[in-house]
């Protein structure tokens, strides 16, 4: 599967500002970077530095007035895919090390507050069939609802609510992953069938010793996605921070698919 990512970013900085930017698609984790291309306006600083799991990059810059971006790639897909459902749990005490942190609570993702209501929902299921048993629960207890979640929204307020957009719907599968032993993390991606098109989120699962990419609003699949970024929750892997005030101009994303 090969995906054309075209992304346009156009803020407004009232002051010289430092900004955390990362919209490139990774180059490895099961997809290749076929070509790329970054355009960005004047910058009174750039920098590259290694993106969480040494997977991807993000760039420091430090800009002022109109700050505008252009990215545009073709990714080449060769993610295998496997039946979540079929696959084993890796009992904590056997976890890698480097998959132990996406056992915790994080800012985003309270997981704690959370074990007693998966014990006594999924108590009765293990390792991917649990993971698959989640999935269709969030599918068939929440709405996707444009706007009706800010960036102070947590996975707990997702719950109450039931409602939310992909970043919540993903830390809400993350919480109930990591209440259940499983290790889980935020990915950031690019995928063609998202309505409305933007930056996607979705969860990656720790199975049978491999990490396997799973998408509780179900509009991407893992063949069909290309991944920006990982993290413990949407905080790590933010598109763009900004250390100062900003205003949004306009904004775009499209993701289609390629011949080969």
């Amino acid at each position: 599967m090969m995906l054309d990512i075209k992304v346009h970013l156009h803020y407004r900085l009232a002051q010289p500002t430092d900004l955390l930017l990362q919209v490139e698609a990774a180059d490895g984790g099961g997809q290749q970077l076929v070509r790329a291309n970054i355009n960005l306006s004047e910058t009174e600083h750039f920098s590259r530095i290694a993106a969480e799991e040494g997977l991807g990059e993000r760039i420091w810059l430090r800009a002022n007035g109109d700050f505008l971006c252009d990215y545009s790639a073709r990714i080449a897909i060769r993610r295998p895919v496997e039946e979540v459902g079929s696959l084993a749990a890796v009992a904590p005490h056997l976890l890698p090390a480097d998959t132990v942190r996406y056992l915790m609570p994080s800012r985003y993702c309270p997981c704690d507050e959370l074990q007693a209501f998966v014990s006594a929902e999924f108590g009765q299921l293990s390792g991917g069939a649990r993971i698959a048993a989640m999935l269709d629960w969030i599918g068939d207890k929440f709405q996707y609802v444009v706007g009706s979640s800010t960036g102070q929204t947590t996975a707990l307020d997702t719950f109450v609510q039931r409602q939310g957009i992909c970043r919540d719907f993903a830390h809400v599968m993350i919480c109930l992953a990591r209440a259940s032993a499983i290790p889980a993390r935020f990915a950031s991606v690019y995928a063609p069938d998202v309505t409305p098109p933007d930056f996607h989120a979705m969860a990656e699962v720790f199975l049978n010793d491999a990490w396997h990419l799973v998408d509780a609003t179900g509009m991407a699949q893992p063949d069909a996605t290309a991944i920006i970024g990982v993290g413990l929750d949407a905080a790590e892997v933010a598109f763009l921070s900004s250390y100062g005030p900003m205003q949004l101009i306009s904004q775009s994303v499209d993701i289609s698919t390629a011949q080969n």
